[in-house]
């Protein structure tokens, strides 16, 4: 099996026309000097003939050189005709590499875009009748981007090259490929409409082939595809004829489809596909129009030291204030800001108003932020952070920047570097999501943070699941080994908070203390409350709960063994 790359045959065949008549006129000027050679040999033939055997007068001067001047013609045309066609061979084959090269992709051979196009429009004419039928098929690679970006361009090479291998390999020879952008590929393959079910085999088997490892230059790299099938029988979202154009979209759509759903996988077009596109394409319009209006504010949520109830500080989340779609929360916009490349100028924003905010509140308070991996990407982000902060005069021993452990895995030393110009000014750099599985113990000890935190996923399900019990102990106590403060995430009750309260000096957020509000709540309320949240929970609750723990690790003392990292303790009702 293997997938069609380029076919020129009309080409070629329009190339040997051409050759064929410009050889005829040739050969014809050499064919007329022959037979003007024969000619005039014929008449003065005989005579020298007669004349070298004294028989008579010798040529006539003139016919003699004629005749002479004719061979030298037969002699030089016979020559001029074999250069004439070797340089008609030599400039046919340059223009047939030039379209080669305009018409292909020289990296995988594949058409481009253009020659793709014309390619489908072609099969679509071919097989439009009621037994054959085209599918069109939009692969995607999934993660291509970050091992380009990460392992440079050479490995990138390498990685489309074996992904167009593998997609050759996966498809019946007569299948039409093309490379129409960076990653991203197009397959138009005819079809029997009575074996139609053997697409869904051809299309499994491809996305299985494209998730095994690829090796290049002693790394082992894993890409997967997001793949969108769309058939020229069905119709689509409108009244509109089934064109190359048509198919291209219908299968992007489905494409889109299967990376929002997941990746790694493959889905077939459906109308309802294209109000979802239509969708998104209202959001990221909206949202880089929002940025420019400042239609994104930030929220803030409380940070609260567990063991005495006193408000340290807040933790500023983005919301979008959309005159169309209302108050829109991150999981929605940030991922299709960081896809459009808007999610720096959105940061930035934010941060900055963040910044005029917090400038108002107690000074003991610290504010902390939120940052995109893709901004730590940016050579100079900590000196745009730097600005803002002198811009607003706020100082740098309140802020608080938070980062995810996956960009631990994208870059360490990137990352270490960033982390080290952002203290040096007196920033402090928090540790977000920990526990979800990316860094190790030893990039703990080599990279200088002033905080982990503690992912809402365990701390939320703490009161009644052990195992998030053991890793929430187990983070508290690293955090102590290690000298670093332990924030928890995620605080939604009373028996979560008498839980972590067993864990030591934790401070900790969630809707426990209250939702996320805008600045201008958050400024009337701290104007009307002491630093103190939920005191009356700990006035009555946090002495017990104490007794309760010194009395277990008094126990644990005498009997000289470790505690079980889910304490046998019942936590009482709350008040």
């Amino acid at each position: 099996m293997g997938a069609t790359k380029a076919v020129d045959v009309e080409d070629v065949n329009t190339d040997a026309t051409e050759e064929s008549q410009i050889d005829v006129v040739a050969l014809g000027i050499v064919t007329a000097a022959i037979l003007l050679f024969v000619a005039t040999g014929s008449e003065i033939g005989p005579v020298i003939v007669r004349s070298l055997m004294e028989r008579g007068p010798g040529p006539d001067n003139f016919i003699l050189n004629a005749f002479l001047l004719n061979i030298a013609i037969i002699i030089f045309g016979w020559s001029r005709y074999r250069q004439l066609c070797d340089e008609i061979k030599l400039r046919k084959k340059a223009e047939r590499e030039a379209r080669r090269l305009a018409e292909t992709d020289p990296l995988t051979g594949y058409r481009n875009r253009r020659s793709f196009n014309s390619g489908v429009a072609a099969m679509l004419a071919a097989n439009n009748d009621e037994d054959r039928a085209v599918l069109l098929m939009m692969v995607d690679l999934d993660n291509f981007k970050q091992i380009n970006d990460f392992n440079g361009h050479k490995i990138g090479d390498l990685l489309l090259q074996e992904c167009a291998r593998r997609i050759t390999a996966s498809l019946p020879g007569h299948a039409l490929v093309g490379r129409i952008g960076g990653d991203e590929f197009a397959v138009a393959l005819a079809f029997d409409r009575s074996h139609a079910d053997q697409l869904d085999t051809i299309t499994q088997t491809l996305v299985e082939r494209m998730r095994q490892p690829i090796r290049a230059e002693a790394l082992s790299l894993e890409v997967t595809a997001s793949i969108g099938l769309a058939r020229s029988d069905v119709g689509g979202f409108d009244d509109t004829p089934t064109d190359v154009r048509a198919l291209l979209e219908r299968a992007d759509i489905a494409m889109y489809h299967a990376k929002r759903s997941g990746r790694d996988s493959y889905h077939w077009f459906a109308a309802p596909m294209a109000d979802e596109m239509r969708f998104r394409a209202e959001l990221e319009n909206g949202i880089r129009q929002g940025v420019s209006r400042q239609e994104f504010v930030p929220f803030y949520e409380q940070q609260i030291d567990l063991q005495t109830g006193k408000l340290i500080g807040f933790e500023m989340l983005a919301r979008w204030d959309s005159p169309k779609f209302g108050i829109v929360c991150p999981d929605l916009f940030i991922p299709i800001a960081e896809e459009i490349g808007a999610i720096a100028d959105l940061s930035e924003s934010v941060i900055a108003q963040a910044l005029e905010d917090a400038k108002g509140w107690d000074p003991a308070l610290t504010l902390s932020v939120n940052i995109s991996p893709l901004q730590l990407r940016d050579p100079w982000f900590a000196q745009k952070l730097i600005k803002l902060l002198l811009e607003a005069r706020f100082p740098p021993h309140r802020l608080e920047i938070e980062i995810t452990e996956s960009c631990l895995h994208e870059n360490v030393g990137q990352v270490r570097s960033l982390i080290t110009s952002l203290k040096n000014q007196g920033i402090k750099v928090s540790l977000d999501d920990f526990g979800t599985g990316y860094s190790s113990l030893a990039q703990l000890r080599s990279i200088p943070f002033d905080r982990i935190k503690i992912d809402r996923s365990f701390v939320s399900s703490l009161a009644d699941n052990k195992e998030s019990a053991a890793i929430v102990n187990s983070i508290a106590l690293l955090g102590r080994g290690l000298e670093l403060p332990v924030t928890a995430e995620g605080i939604e009750n009373a028996a979560v908070l008498e839980q972590l309260l067993q864990y030591g000096d934790i401070t900790g957020q969630g809707y426990f203390y209250g939702r996320p509000q805008p600045a201008r709540e958050i400024g009337e309320w701290l104007n009307g409350v002491e630093l103190v949240a939920n005191r009356k929970f700990l006035e009555s609750e946090l002495p017990r709960i104490m007794q309760e723990r010194d009395a277990a690790v008094s126990a644990v003392t005498e009997n000289d063994a470790m505690p079980p990292a889910d304490p046998a303790l019942k936590p009482a009702k709350s008040a």
